[in-house]
């Protein structure tokens, strides 16, 4: 049994699930390929997570990726056919409700705080349902209210692209997140839509604009389920210092974001990352926004992952760093897990169904 329990804020395991696609691997059995299973998440001491619905591209670009003299840039992305994007979001989310009937009770959709806990107490891994992007919602709501009713808890409005509700980052090194304008009318209409049902608004890939009007609108604490501090990785995916105050004074939460070209100052995709530098990194986070405001948010099967940690099998030996950095128990226990809980609470307790 692991020492330390965890709740993560952010996978993109679902597009590589067998239930969803012919060439995925079994989620109940351990895989040496990609970051996350289940066998490998208790390993590790991940109990639960918020696993992401995301439309693909239609057309995926070729050499899409501008290698610079001091950093690079991805083409932006082109927006998704809302039809498209739901065929996706729907084979998803249909392909995660099979794999948890499957699992014969080691796995449970989660709707409430409540839940969470009695699958952490129960040794079930507790999935919650996030929405990366919002392209497959249409303009009255509708199909939002039907996916909130199937569980989904939490919608990030953009991934990095554009759609009708706002504008996603460019990935991009070195870069402001200030690329851009910021949410349509109907960006901000999805905004309150999300406050009334409980809906928890993800600000990841949104860009500055976009931020400030999500902070300006939501009645919610802001929530960043996986970045980092643009003043020590200065991508267009991190966090101005501005940013982060604004986490902080609404009582929000940022989930660390273990893909190595945000945590690295040299912006560079080499997974020989020190745990090190990672601590040193969490440690600004917290310094700025306190520790009941920093969170897990690691990206697995979406991002390139500091070798020392590898995969979920591998998160203790981040938390052992972290100790020997100075973290007691109490600081920990916040990070891995209480954090999301609490944020969770604020966020969902108007739901109808909190």
């Amino acid at each position: 049994m692991a020492d330390i329990e965890i709740f993560d804020g952010h996978n993109d395991a679902v597009q590589f699930i067998a239930e969803y696609t012919p060439s995925g691997r079994d989620f109940l059995l351990r895989s040496e390929t990609g970051h996350l299973d289940l066998p490998r998440a208790r390993e590790g001491g991940l109990v639960g997570g918020l696993f992401a619905l995301h439309a693909g591209p239609e057309h995926p670009p070729e050499n899409d990726l501008i290698i610079k003299e001091d950093g690079y840039e991805v083409v932006y992305a082109e927006s998704l056919d809302p039809l498209y994007a739901r065929r996706q979001i729907e084979a998803q989310r249909l392909a995660l409700e099979g794999l948890i009937r499957r699992s014969g009770g080691r796995m449970r959709l989660a709707v409430n705080v409540d839940e969470i806990a009695a699958a952490r107490a129960e040794g079930a891994f507790a999935v919650v349902l996030h929405m990366e992007g919002a392209e497959a919602v249409d303009g009255e709501f509708d199909y939002l209210k039907q996916l909130y009713d199937a569980g989904l808890r939490s919608l990030g409005p953009v991934w990095s692209r554009p759609n009708i509700f706002g504008y996603g980052v460019p990935f991009a090194y070195p870069r402001s997140p200030d690329t851009g304008p910021g949410l349509t009318a109907i960006g901000k209409e999805l905004v309150r839509t999300c406050n009334r049902l409980g809906i928890m608004i993800d600000l990841a890939h949104l860009n500055e604009r976009g931020f400030w009007d999500v902070a300006a609108l939501s009645d919610a604490p802001l929530v960043v389920t996986h970045a980092c501090a643009h003043a020590v990785c200065p991508s267009t995916r991190n966090l101005t210092d501005r940013q982060l105050d604004a986490i902080r004074d609404t009582d929000g939460v940022i989930g660390f974001n273990l893909s190595v070209n945000d945590i690295r100052a040299d912006g560079h995709l080499i997974d020989d990352t020190p745990l090190d530098d990672i601590v040193d990194h969490i440690k600004y986070l917290i310094d700025r926004v306190g520790e009941d405001r920093v969170a897990l948010g690691s990206d697995f099967d979406g991002a390139v992952i500091p070798r020392a940690i590898k995969d979920a099998s591998g998160l203790q030996q981040l938390f052992e760093a972290m100790r020997k950095n100075g973290f007691d128990s109490e600081s920990l226990s916040k990070f891995a897990f209480d954090n999301w809980l609490r944020v969770f609470k604020l966020t969902w307790k108007n739901g109808p169904s909190s």
